[in-house]
């Protein structure tokens, strides 16, 4: 039975509507067999959260509907929804243990599969600590699972090195509601679809990404009184072809986009004075910072035309409600937490926040991504708590009883990045991966395989199928999927459900709440009363503990059981005594969690993502108001050039989720969908001589894959490629998107950049490619621990001797203002060569390349405008001689401990800057020139920038480089 074709018509019939909850129900069903009963559970093939019911007879899944009580859908379910839960059926379902022997993964019993995972975890720990164990997480697994997971890492183990695919997802949300908010959680709710009059979609193809919730769009605007549509998207897709107004910005660009509607919304008079004066703080400085973006500059940066950026601006402006979103077209971009911030400063602009109609949706880019980043499975504290709040630190403890000094909050959490070159560089030496497959997913996938084939790394992989990383792990779990395992969890808009076991799955797999329980057992964690430090064995039990530990904070689940989560709908939190039935609308009364002692973040510099200080925090201390933070427009890192002279972006398909594990395996989705392709525009095809449907060859830095080219709809200079095929189909041929895309992150959330790289594209006859094999071990650089003190150090110390000479033989005859400007003047010089020197030497670690190269940028900038004052305040007759410059220009090698040493002197030489500043500032004021005090203190500014962001990255590096041997 199928109650509507759903490939065809995706989107389904329209049943027009206004008003909250006035959606109509339309119930989408599609079942293979008439079940013999119905189990209640919700959808996990995207980020919305659908409720729906599964079909199930003579013990297998036959189908499901949608659940017509649900708030969420009102019956509807997209063809992701419909078609995939076949993959449950699939016969390439792993069924028994793995474990790699004489070079072959051979069939194990769960005990010697576990036997081994718990022998090497002890081993590891013995031999380098916990520091050398990583895990690897999804967003598609069970809050309850989430949590244990959690648990077992922070107060079992003790690492830090704990992320999911989150990371590549939902990370950037996360981020920019802790900037934006002080925490984690979104402000809006699917509600506000119903009673809005404007939506702002900046970089989110909400019809191919979220098809029930576009739904819902798509019906509001059917009714007679519409609200205004406004899509932000290089591409035109079905999203940008249903707006009001599509604004294409070319690649890279959205901060400067932002910007200039901010600017155009705020000289035009539509800033809430009224909001912004008692709720928020940092307008002013926002304020005067977009002045600098009017449409003619965000036109020469982006191709915005001028008048429709002015139009957008006067459509937002003119409305009196308004629903923002983003996800990926921001998240993954360029320049992503700033982007996304920006968004979040749009609606405080307008005061439109914490009322139906008004809100933000940073949506997810899975299904219990809100999950990972609530219970602790990734780069977070469980309920949203701040890793640099201690008295955060010692709560979490007194719910876990176990000792503060064992959560590990003495260095950054790890993100997923940066635990893979961990692993590259054998720091890590065991990663355990879960429900993800970064063999096809994480960027610059030539690396990602040598590093997982590394003989000195173990690799658990725990999946439901033999992926493309899992053929690479030495130890294979097979897991449950959806509707054979029970749990909850948690939508884009804090919507709880439940999904209760329909089936038992295939063989011997388990749930991973099973396998991550059986784990902790075999490793015999206990807490500090010598008790087991995992108290549960089901997940009903795991979920009432979870509940204890949202008491208070922002997620509060206090309210909500499994009984109630069973009675139909899911239920958004906070619910609590406060709000029994949930919250749709968390910041109603218009107080955010940015309080000093309660707020998950102290936020940081949006540009280089150094932390704010706690100190700095608390003497600024929002308490309880919104924060406004600017940034400045910068370019990509990487752009056309003409070797490369297109810029490629990546995305997803309505039909696929991720890499196609599980969709792929629905007959009707995989011939939906059922290859790669490159879309590129007409302009670029005609000069090219590629027709639709022809062969090409897209090549970039790292990598090349072949497609079948897609002519129109992308703007010229542009190439678009879908990035969920990999090789587990066996294409014959290297196609995956991430061969192509850079190893590299945003500074803040640090989500990758997937979304832009340079590339060149080519019309082949046919594929010529080979399909990527199991590559031989990378050998990663190996630092010198007796490596020579010279560099910036020696560089200090001779700079020290030099003045120290030089005071002792001058005569105080005359002022020292040039001799200080000079020694600053030929401190930002070298400042710069240092910077480009360690980006140089460094090229495998993907951050330091683009911050150097921004820091030195900077350095150069802070010395030319120090060139007038030069010439104002006469020659300085103190010199430097040319040895420092040589000794300055010593290479070090590549690798942990030296690119430690090379921060570390860079720290000492932005403080040598800093020095000279302090006592220039006092100079510029004792002779009253503004103008050399202002430089001064702009120079400052840029160097504390400096200072914090090295100060962070030296102290994320240390850890793993002095106690583990690499």
């Amino acid at each position: 039975m199928e109650s509507r074709d759903s490939i065809a018509d995706i989107w389904g019939e329209r049943t027009p509507f206004v008003g909250q909850d006035q959606w109509p129900v339309r119930v989408d069903q599609r079942t293979l067999e008439e079940p013999d009963h119905w189990v209640q559970s919700a959808c996990v093939l995207c980020s919305n959260g659908c409720g729906c019911d599964i079909g199930v007879k003579d013990g297998r899944i036959v189908g499901v509907r949608g659940r017509a009580q649900d708030v969420v859908n009102r019956g509807r379910l997209g063809p992701k929804g419909l078609h995939g839960w076949e993959a449950n059926n699939s016969p390439h379902r792993l069924t028994h243990p793995l474990i790699r022997r004489n070079g072959k993964l051979e069939r194990a019993s769960w005990d010697e599969a576990m036997h081994l995972i718990v022998e090497k975890t002890q081993q590891t720990k013995k031999d380098y600590t916990a520091v050398a164990i990583g895990f690897y997480t999804s967003g598609q697994l069970f809050l309850e699972e989430y949590y244990t997971l959690g648990m077992i890492g922070k107060a079992g183990l003790g690492t830090p090195h704990m992320d999911g695919n989150t990371r590549l997802c939902t990370a950037t949300a996360a981020a920019a509601l802790k900037e934006s908010f002080g925490s984690d959680g979104q402000p809006g709710s699917y509600f506000d679809v119903d009673t809005t009059d404007c939506i702002l979609m900046v970089g989110h193809n909400m019809s191919n990404t979220d098809t029930v919730l576009w739904m819902r769009v798509l019906d509001r605007r059917r009714h007679a009184n519409p609200p205004k549509l406004i899509v932000i998207d290089p591409r035109t897709t079905m999203t940008a072809r249903e707006a009001d107004l599509h604004l294409a910005p070319r690649i890279g660009t959205n901060v400067a986009v932002l910007n200039g509607l901010l600017h155009l919304l705020i000289q035009g008079g539509h800033a809430d004075r009224t909001f912004i004066d008692k709720h928020t703080m940092g307008f002013d400085a926002l304020a005067k910072l977009v002045t600098a973006y009017p449409p003619e500059r965000v036109n020469a940066i982006s191709g915005v035309p001028t008048a429709s950026l002015r139009r957008a601006a006067e459509m937002i402006g003119g409305s009196e409600k308004l629903l923002s979103s983003c996800l990926q077209g921001v998240y993954q971009s360029n320049q992503a937490t700033a982007a996304a911030v920006q968004v979040n400063n749009i609606n405080l602009v307008l005061g439109r926040i914490g009322r139906p109609g008004c809100g933000i949706l940073q949506m997810n880019g899975q299904p219990t991504a809100q999950n990972t980043r609530e219970s602790g499975a990734d780069g977070d504290l469980p309920g949203f708590r701040n890793w640099n709040n201690m008295a955060h630190i010692e709560d979490l403890a007194r719910v876990w009883n176990v000792d503060p000094a064992i959560i590990p909050h003495w260095t950054p959490p790890t993100h997923a990045m940066q635990i893979f070159r961990y692993c590259e560089t054998g720091s890590i030496r065991m990663l355990w991966i879960q429900a993800t497959n970064p063999a096809v997913s994480l960027p610059n996938l030539n690396r990602i395989r040598a590093i997982l084939q590394k003989p000195d790394l173990f690799v658990v992989v725990q999946d439901a199928f033999l992926t493309e990383t899992a053929q690479m792990a030495d130890v294979v779990l097979p897991a449950a999927l959806w509707g054979e395992k029970t749990g909850t969890f948690t939508n884009v808009d804090r919507t709880v459900h439940i999904s209760h076991k329909a089936v038992e799955p295939p063989g011997e797999a388990r749930s991973d709440f099973d396998i991550f329980v059986d784990y902790a057992r075999r490793m015999d964690f206990k807490d500090k009363d010598g008790a087991p430090l995992i108290k549960w064995s089901t997940p009903e039990q795991a979920f009432e503990g979870w509940k204890t530990c949202t008491h208070g904070r922002p997620c509060d689940y206090t309210g909500l059981s499994y009984g109630k989560l069973s009675q139909g709908s899911g239920i958004p939190w906070p619910c609590n005594a406060e709000h029994p039935e949930g919250e749709h609308h968390i910041y109603k009364a218009l107080v955010f969690p940015t309080d000093a002692g309660y707020c998950e973040s102290f936020g940081h510099d949006i540009i280089t993502g150094a932390p704010v200080p706690e100190k700095e925090y608390k003497a600024n201390n929002p308490a309880g108001r919104a924060v406004f933070k600017g940034a400045e427009y910068m370019p990509p890192f990487e752009e056309p050039d003409a070797a490369y002279p297109f810029f490629l972006t990546t995305g997803r398909l309505v039909y696929h989720f991720h890499t196609r594990t599980k969709t792929g395996r629905s007959p009707a989705l995989a011939a939906a969908a059922p290859d790669d392709f490159a879309q590129i525009s007409h302009e670029d095809a005609e000069r090219c001589g590629i027709a639709d449907g022809d062969w090409v060859r897209i090549t970039s830095r790292r990598g090349a894959a072949e497609a079948r080219a897609r002519v129109g709809d992308i703007g010229p200079g542009e190439v678009f490629l879908p990035f969920h095929f990999g090789y587990w189909d066996e294409p014959g041929r290297s196609r995956a998107a991430n061969e192509l895309t850079i190893y590299e992150w945003d500074p803040v959330s640090k989500q990758p950049h997937y979304k832009y790289a340079a590339v060149r594209i080519e019309k082949v006859e046919a594929p010529t490619t080979r399909q990527p094999e199991r590559m031989d071990p990378a050998q990663p650089g190996v630092a010198d621990p007796g490596s020579s003190e010279t560099g910036v150090v020696h560089v200090l110390k001779e700079v020290k001797d030099v003045l120290v000479e030089g005071w002792e033989k001058a005569k105080p005859v005359r002022a020292h203002v040039a001799d200080y400007l000079g020694l600053l003047h030929a401190s930002e010089r070298r400042l710069a060569t240092a910077f480009e020197q360690t980006r140089a030497t460094h090229p495998d670690e993907p951050d330091i390349g683009p911050l150097c190269h921004v820091f030195g940028q900077w350095s150069s900038a802070s010395a030319d405008a120090l060139e007038p004052f030069l010439q104002k305040y006469g020659e300085r007759r103190e010199g430097e001689p040319k040895r420092l410059d040589e000794a300055l220009l010593v290479q070090r090698k590549q690798g942990g401990f030296d690119m430690l040493r090379d921060l570390h002197d860079l720290w000492l030489l932005v403080n040598e800057s800093m020095i000279s500043l302090d006592i220039l500032e006092q100079a510029a004021r004792s002779l009253h020139d503004k103008e050399f005090e202002a430089a001064v203190l702009q120079i400052r500014h840029q160097n504390k920038r400096q200072l914090e962001w090295l100060h962070g990255r030296i102290r994320q590096a240390a850890p793993q480089t002095l106690v583990v041997p690499s």
